[in-house]
């Protein structure tokens, strides 16, 4: 059984049962070759791969352009400075896509011209309710999922599933080892203490439309308690490369961070760990967006579908270390990968994952407050 099987079954349908039902049967899929011409793609950095691109064009004759990003933020900025123009494709995560809706970036898709028989159904379905669809329209589709869970050094920490909490990287004893990135392991402490009564309000409740001041108490808590083991932070992370570094050459022994931080470190053979806590492991769904003011509509749609492909999302795994959610791509996939995520969820650590809700405007700036708030503490 993969991984991705079981979490099909376990966890991908809460709470969507009032979601509409998904297009089962393939629809019209473009004639990729046929257009020609180019799409420019606008993703994270680290997602896609020489390899990938070429592969692209050799199937389909498009020429992709690839521009990195490193943030949700970055990429929500640039998209408004240019009134969602510049790119064919972005890749945003999926609780963040009712603010390109709100601010009018991305246009609803065409369901008609997506391969619907190539992504994991389940993946589909779940994506309705966490921010895909707006007002009874399909703005994304998924490309992936993963987690943001606890990274360790295996020589220097040892770890055990239903032991390992987010509240060890408050520790006494890890001064100068910790890495993390400041908005979202905010939520990991505050899993903790919700875990241990000391948190004014459930967690959940904050992100809640017209919850500002549950969101504004909660974090009150859970930043008095980071700012009091801010000495254990080695170093703050912002993207791919910093988290890793954080390890690779920075000390860090123990860090909240993204399972392909873990699953890239240990491909260079080094002794790095990464397991869900007991809270939970923090569960995201990123996909496929087309901005509203895209050129080339049909390369966008060819591109998507290409991606829905067994060999092109084995390929983005291989080199983003993140589960593609495309159909047969973990059969394709060697024994580093299945080792990883059956190390990482171990146990019912795949019933417990913490899934991001969406996240309205006025929650994140509330958030981003906070955050500066213990950067600068």
């Amino acid at each position: 059984m993969t991984v991705l099987s079981a979490l099909s079954r376990r966890t991908l349908l809460k709470g969507t049962a009032a979601a509409a039902t998904v297009l089962a049967a393939p629809a019209i899929v473009t004639n990729a070759r046929a257009s020609s011409g180019e799409v420019k793609i606008f993703a994270w950095a680290g997602y896609i791969s020489d390899e990938m691109l070429a592969a692209f064009e050799k199937s389909t004759g498009i020429k992709p352009t690839y521009t990195p990003y490193g943030t949700n933020d970055e990429l929500l900025n640039q998209l408004r400075a240019t009134k969602g123009r510049g790119f064919d494709i972005i890749w945003p995560t999926v609780d963040r896509v009712p603010n390109y809706v709100d601010f009018g970036l991305i246009q609803p898709l065409d369901d008609s011209k997506i391969k619907w028989d190539g992504v994991v159904s389940a993946l589909v379905k779940g994506s309705e309710t966490r921010g895909a669809m707006v007002d009874g329209k399909r703005y994304q589709v998924p490309s992936d999922w993963g987690t943001e869970a606890l990274c360790y050094n295996k020589d220097k920490l040892k770890a055990e599933y239903g032991t390992l909490s987010y509240g060890d990287m408050l520790r006494g004893d890890l001064p100068g080892k910790v890495t993390l990135r400041a908005h979202s392991a905010l939520i990991g402490i505050g899993l903790y203490l919700e875990s241990q009564g000391k948190l004014p309000h459930p967690l959940l409740d904050q992100f809640k439309p017209g919850n500002e001041a549950v969101a504004r108490a909660n974090f009150d808590a859970i930043v008095a308690e980071a700012i009091k083991a801010k000495g254990n932070i080695v170093q703050f992370w912002s993207n791919e490369n910093e988290a890793q570094g954080a390890f690779r050459t920075n000390g860090a022994v123990l860090g909240q961070t993204w399972d392909s931080t873990a699953y890239a470190l240990r491909k260079e053979n080094l002794p790095i760990g990464f397991m869900a806590p007991k809270e939970g492991a923090l569960a995201w769904m990123e996909g496929f967006c087309i901005p509203a003011g895209a050129e080339n509509l049909e390369q966008a749609y060819a591109f998507i579908n290409w991606f829905y492909t067994p060999e092109a999302g084995a390929m983005y795994t291989e080199k983003s270390g993140i589960a593609s959610a495309s159909v047969g791509a973990e059969d394709k996939l060697g024994d580093v990968w299945k080792s990883f995520v059956t190390e990482a969820y171990p146990g019912d650590a795949l019933d417990k994952l913490w899934w991001w809700p969406v996240q309205d405007p006025a929650y994140v700036a509330i958030r981003n407050e906070y955050q500066d708030r213990f950067l600068s503490a």
